[in-house]
């Protein structure tokens, strides 16, 4: 037992894994565990089972059981030639070898005992036959019986010596056999949780609720769960109803769960169910499916009762079954409600059944009193099993007997006689029994809609999330294309230019001037219609459908809006017979499609920058002109910022890769909060500040990717 138990702490320690990289709550009992490899084998190697020792055990055991083997065979050599010889065979019963305690015997003829010298033994029970040892044997069985008895001595000291060996290793013993119980119990409760499926609840000081609850010895596709509640708004629950309802198995499961809670057992339960951890547990639970109440079963309940009462206080939990039955119903209605009245000042934490309609009324009268009941359906004579809290319950003993086929005449009588105020309590029962119902199909109906709407809300949100990522994938698009034909724009630009060039040299050597003239209006027309061609497909996109129709035709002065770019322009032409208007955007000329531009009536005339005035975004326009420089004095390092970002943009759409940032020196702030964004941005190839006769350390030189 102690190789056994040293075996299983071993192996458990090597199941631990010290190095893991999560660690759990019972870590420690694992690093705890004392394993003795040594005395684990001494044992194991010595003891083969609990009837045999190793002749390994010991080199004496060894040598004892070398010479016993070979006296037992000399014994039977001799016996062999005896049961072999032919002179025998007349006098043997059978020519075989046999023992008796413990020394090898011929079985001789009775009638021929005399003719085989040597020790009689044993006698078969006949009569018929003796066991006689011959005294050829005598010598070498008497060995063989002083080595037995040197076995047995050494074996002995064997069992002693490791006796006391495990003795001195007591302490690590005895702990590791503690631990393992431990360890073994937590496996058990984690098993047992994985069977019932059960989950972990929450620890209230005072209140219980458990959600769905099922009773562990139940099968699990045939228990009903319940909902049940005590100690939050009520402390005392009367559970009425009829028999075979359920009754008795909810307070059971009330107790059961809060006992397995307190036992750190995990309850077969919802989630988020909720139990309390009691001083005591006190039970009143009988067997109330016998037609048979005596009084003393009614003696035998009062006692557990009154003993309950002596022990109850403020933090016990109290489960009484049928309070009260077994005597008269009036006696028995008005001590019921005594002793729940009692436990209630108490303050005990109380379930009880019954069937008493006083107890019924007692609990709508009784603050912190709630009535609940076992649901029966009339329809089918069969439970539901579910527990219903907020609603008394009826016994349904008149409904039953009329579906299962009494004569009405008796059934109506019946309700005749039975009292006018439990007609009347039972009548106000049903009609809150109608409206539970009601409000329960109600309540159906409200999750079955939610969850609709939950649903169409979820399928909403994936539908947005699916056109904001297709919406982003069309800019990243339309940014990829509005660069290619930027790219192809500045091409045609630059071809136009060389062409100039090219006549203006040209000019030089010939003295056609009509020629010369024709051929460079021809130039420049064909360089602009490419550069439109190019540039338009840009300007226009994203403005084709959004309605907007010009209040009136533009003219020279107007201030528009470019609707794609979000940018003010002053229109330096009339629209031509492209639809392309020429407008100032900045320091920027540019031609725009008709349709993209947003008329700004009354727009307010930009100040000078003389005037001391705080620049706006609007009036300063980053301040641009032909010499690509941004002014962002005065500015505040958030209006700087973004008036650098929208330059930055504005200088990568119109293809050049250097400006300078005029912002002066003062304190410092524009300074770092510039340079900063600068050392951020994926646009930015480098920046520098300014030297002598660039404005030094007023201004930063920056150069575009």
């Amino acid at each position: 037992t102690i190789a056994g138990l040293l075996t299983c702490a071993r192996r458990a320690r090597e199941y631990f894994n010290d190095d893991a990289a999560e660690k759990t709550a019972i870590d420690h009992l694992f690093l705890s565990l004392h394993g003795n490899r040594f005395l684990e084998d001494r044992i194991t190697s010595a003891i083969l089972d609990e009837d045999t020792i190793a002749d390994n055990a010991s080199p004496e055991l060894a040598d004892i059981r070398r010479h016993m083997r070979a006296a037992q065979a000399k014994s039977r050599q001799i016996l062999q030639r005896i049961v072999s010889s032919p002179s025998y065979s007349k006098i043997l019963q059978e020519s075989i070898i046999t023992q008796r305690d413990g020394r090898f015997v011929v079985p001789v003829k009775a009638e021929h005992k005399s003719d085989m010298p040597g020790l009689i033994h044993d006698v078969s029970a006949s009569g018929a036959t003796v066991f006689v040892e011959p005294m050829a044997a005598v010598k070498a069985n008497n060995e063989i019986r002083e080595l037995k008895i040197k076995e047995k001595q050494e074996i002995e000291r064997i069992l002693a010596e490791l006796s006391a060996e495990c003795a001195s290793f007591r302490e690590d013993i005895e702990r590791s056999f503690l631990i393992l119980i431990d360890l073994d119990v937590i496996f058990a409760k984690a098993k047992l949780s994985y069977a019932m499926d059960a989950d972990e609840p929450d620890i209230s000081a005072h209140e219980l609720n458990l959600k769905r609850a099922r009773h562990p010895l139940l099968p699990k596709g045939k228990a009903v769960p319940i909902d049940v509640r005590l100690g939050d708004e009520f402390d005392t629950l009367v559970i009425t109803g009829p028999n075979t309802g359920g009754k008795t198995v909810s307070i059971k499961t009330v107790g059961l769960f809060t006992l397995m809670a307190m036992c750190g057992l995990m309850i077969p339960a919802g989630d988020r169910s909720r139990l309390s951890v009691f001083s005591e547990v006190l039970a009143d639970i009988g067997d109330e499916q016998s037609i048979e109440q005596s009084l003393s079963t009614f003696s035998a309940h009062m006692t557990n009762i009154i003993d309950i009462m002596g022990q109850a206080g403020d933090r016990s939990l109290v489960l009484i079954d049928e309070l009260g039955a077994g005597t008269d119903p009036v006696e028995g209605a008005a001590l019921a409600m005594a002793v729940l009245e009692d436990l209630h000042f108490k303050g005990a934490k109380i379930a009880a059944t019954t069937h008493y309609a006083e107890l019924k009324a007692y609990a709508l009268e009784t603050p912190r009193v709630e009535n609940g009941c076992c649901e029966f359906n009339v329809a089918t004579l069969s439970p539901t099993y579910r527990l219903l809290i907020g609603v008394p319950g009826r016994s349904n003993a008149l409904a039953i007997c009329e579906r299962l086929g009494m004569d009405m005449r008796v059934v109506d009588r019946a309700k005749e006689l039975v009292n006018n105020e439990n007609v009347r309590f039972e009548d106000v029962v049903d009609k809150l029994e109608e409206n539970r119902r009601r409000m329960e199909e109600e309540h159906e109906r409200a999750k079955e809609l939610t969850a609709k709407a939950r649903a169409e809300l979820e399928r909403a949100e994936k539908r947005l999330a699916e056109v904001d990522s297709l919406r982003e994938a069309e800019i990243e698009k339309a940014k990829a294309q509005a660069a290619k034909l930027t790219q192809q724009a500045k091409r045609e630009s630059y071809a136009l230019l060389d062409e100039l060039d090219r006549l203006k040299k040209e000019k030089e050597k010939t003295k056609d001037a009509a020629d010369l003239a024709r051929r460079a209006r021809a130039a420049v027309r064909k360089g602009l219609g490419a550069i439109d061609e190019a540039v338009d497909p840009v300007v226009a996109m994203g403005v084709e459908n959004d309605g907007y129709v010009l209040p009136r035709e533009l003219k020279k002065g107007d201030t528009v809006l470019i609707a794609d770019l979000g940018k003010e322009a002053t229109v330096l032409s009339p629209v031509d017979r492209n639809g392309n208007v020429e407008v100032l955007a900045g320091a920027a000329k540019t031609r725009v499609k008709l349709k993209n531009l947003r008329l700004i009536e009354n727009a307010p005339k930009k100040r000078s920058p003389n005037s001391g005035a705080r620049r706006t975004g609007v009036e300063s326009k980053m301040n641009m002109d032909a010499s690509a420089r941004l002014d962002v004095r005065g500015l505040t390092v958030d209006d700087c910022i973004m008036e650098l970002d929208r330059y930055i943009d504005y200088m990568l759409r119109m293809g050049l890769g250097e400006f300078t940032i005029v912002r002066g020196k003062g304190t410092g702030a524009l300074r770092s909060a510039v340079n900063q964004y600068l050392r951020k941005s994926p646009y930015v190839k480098s920046f520098r500040l300014g030297v002598y006769g660039e404005g030094e350390d007023g201004v930063t030189i920056v150069v575009l990717k």
